[in-house]
């Protein structure tokens, strides 16, 4: 079950393991048969851990979604809402529960907040004559889910506009909170670095509830050698620009949610001969991505120019797998292509998925709109022109071009110039505002207020000296056999990877004026280990670094950290957690100011 979870150097299953059995554990509290009603927004976090099968064997029979009015009909005893601790989530659930008491008085009802309880919520389920209708009121802390077998993410998508635009720190306590479980799980962390407010803050609480735990400690010998904190504001450019790996353009263009993907049908309908289109699937194509798909792990990682020699490489492996058929004489030699059939099979209808994703891809690659937007980032990247109005932007502003393509160029420009001057962010914010309608201003505000875009003040622009002193750009990388994580975006070196990779060799004392720099303090602690539990190194043994990016990571810098874990001798591996997976569209969407009824 789930064996991708478990190759890497740290076995994610056993986070994934203890998530399911504290389920299991719940679903039996409410004995009898069941319905679930979901909070929509949690459909996708749970099934990354727990597959509709499992649900089953602890008799749920009907699942429904959370919305207004009387629930469907279902001939069960329990009714569990399983809900995000929301006042308006509340108002719902008490209208379904007014709505339904008259006709089944027999029932009961059950809550499970996901991640947390919330003392104004069961205040709100009072006031509307509810509260005492629940049998069950409980919390399942749902905090880090396993993607990957070196990927962990939150799920928790506001969590950067949280932190920077409404000062409120409950992501941060939920950060703390599942370092803490992992801890439990994985054994204590031996050294904590971090850079930025939110990371220091995290660390705080962390080594708070440490202290509160003295003595309940589990005797586990650590699995982490190093934990790394990153703010997502120490480096505001890299999700910003386009994503250029397999993976992160599958996401910058369709979107990749929990894992699943949703694609345009009619590239994977199977044309039987002398059919008309009339019979072409209108469903999206729905995939699901991760490494238990060998083909995908092969190549999402690869910057997308190095894709289609991959995918030829392996077509000609399968065609030749099939071909051995005519070489199989004996009986023995027949059973064994037999055996293996489906697996082969089963790669070539990967190859056919991932052929038609990467014909869909280079369309909009080769396009030329794709070519003049990189052009600018691009330029951007490299200080050209960053002090003026950019005649690019004004044509895309003029061609009234999608509002986040402009937000994101705009404030590329801002970020890599240290701020606009006053009369170039004027004219920007009058011509968005004009085009695009004056409800904007407080989406522009919001961007302010998170400092990607800002207007100039006196100090003087550190940015070149910070691209230089990090070489942010390669003039040469290699996209088809790397060997710099500035492949990735075709050369640039995503700034949060830069000092994750300088802290493993030589360390950051070789990039203290650089660090000061960056917005938020650095630093630095040791968390003691209970005795006799210090790890003996083997010759030529790796570190692991779990990297934790608070406010958001963005597949193209996953692909870097684990282009680094492959490096020969790097001596170090890296896992990945993040409060959501993010790419610059869904990233600035979150700071985007829309009426209430929208968000989420």
């Amino acid at each position: 079950m789930a064996a991708h979870l478990s190759y890497g150097r740290v076995n994610l299953n056993i986070l994934r393991e203890a998530a399911r059995k504290e389920l299991r554990e719940f679903l039996d509290k409410c004995a009898g048969s069941k319905a679930i009603v979901w909070d929509e927004y949690l459909t996708g976090p749970f099934g990354l851990i727990a597959q509709y099968s499992l649900l089953k064997e602890h008799e749920v029979e009907k699942m429904f979604t959370l919305k207004h009015g009387r629930l469907p009909p279902a001939d069960v005893k329990n009714i569990i809402f399983f809900v995000r601790p929301r006042l308006e989530l509340m108002d719902i659930i008490a209208d379904n529960i007014t709505s339904e008491d008259r006709h089944h008085s027999s029932r009961d009802f059950h809550i499970l907040f996901v991640p947390r309880r919330s003392m104004l919520c069961e205040q709100r389920l009072k006031e509307q004559g509810v509260l005492g209708s629940f049998i069950n009121i409980d919390e399942y802390i749902l905090d880090l889910i396993p993607y990957d077998g070196d990927l962990l993410s939150m799920e928790y998508e506001s969590a950067f506009r949280e932190c920077y635009l409404e000062n409120d720190q409950t992501s941060l306590y939920h950060t703390a909170k599942g370092l803490m479980t992992l801890q439990a799980l994985y054994g204590t962390i031996p050294q904590i670095y971090g850079k930025g407010e939110c990371a220091r803050l995290v660390a705080n609480m962390m080594l708070r509830m440490k202290r509160e735990f003295a003595g309940s400690q589990n005797q586990i010998l650590p699995v982490f050698d190093t934990l790394l904190l990153l703010d997502r504001n120490v480096d505001l450019l890299t999700p910003l620009a386009t994503q250029l790996t397999y993976e992160g353009l599958i996401d910058e263009i369709y979107g990749i949610n929990n894992g699943y993907v949703k694609l345009p049908p009619e590239k994977f309908a199977q044309k039987k001969q002398g059919e008309g289109s009339k019979d072409l699937p209108t469903e999206p194509k729905k995939l699901q991505l991760n490494s238990a798909e060998e083909l995908y792990a092969e190549i999402r990682d690869k910057n997308f120019n190095a894709v289609g020699a991959a995918l030829s490489k392996k077509a000609k492996i399968i065609s030749a797998a099939f071909e051995e058929r005519h070489n199989a004489k004996t009986v023995g030699e027949i059973k064994q292509f037999v055996s293996q059939l489906p697996h082969m099979q089963a790669a070539r209808s990967s190859l056919a998925n991932h052929t038609s994703i990467a014909e869909l891809i280079k369309e909009i690659t080769t396009s030329e709109a794709f070519f003049d937007n990189l052009t600018v980032e691009q330029e951007f990247m490299t200080g050209v022109d960053t002090d003026k109005v950019n005649t690019y932007i004004e044509d895309c502003i003029a061609q009234k071009d999608p509002l986040i393509k402009i937000l994101r160029l705009v404030c590329m420009q801002s970020v890599c110039n240290n701020g606009l001057k006053h009369k170039v962010m004027d004219y920007y914010k009058r011509e968005i505002l004009q085009t695009y309608g004056y409800e904007h201003i407080l989406t522009l505000n919001n961007l302010e207020k998170a400092g990607l875009l800002k207007p100039q003040t006196g100090s003087r622009n550190n940015y070149p000296t910070i691209r230089k002193t990090l070489k942010l750009w390669m003039e040469d990388a290699n996209e088809q056999n790397p060997n710099d994580i500035s492949y990735v975006y075709s050369g640039y070196s995503p700034l949060s990877i830069r000092l994750t990779q300088i802290l493993a060799r030589p360390g950051w004392r070789s990039i203290e004026e650089v660090l000061k720099m960056l917005p938020g303090p650095h630093f630095e602690e040791r968390q003691q280990l209970p005795s006799g539990l210090h790890k003996k190194r083997q010759q030529g043994e790796n570190r692991t670094t779990l990297v934790f990016f608070l406010g958001g990571v963005t597949y193209a810098e996953i692909a870097a950290l684990r282009f680094l874990s492959q490096v020969e001798d790097s001596g170090m591996e890296y896992v990945i957690a993040t409060t959501k997976l993010v790419n610059g569209t869904t990233w600035i969407k979150s700071l985007m100011d829309r009426p209430e009824s929208q968000t989420q």
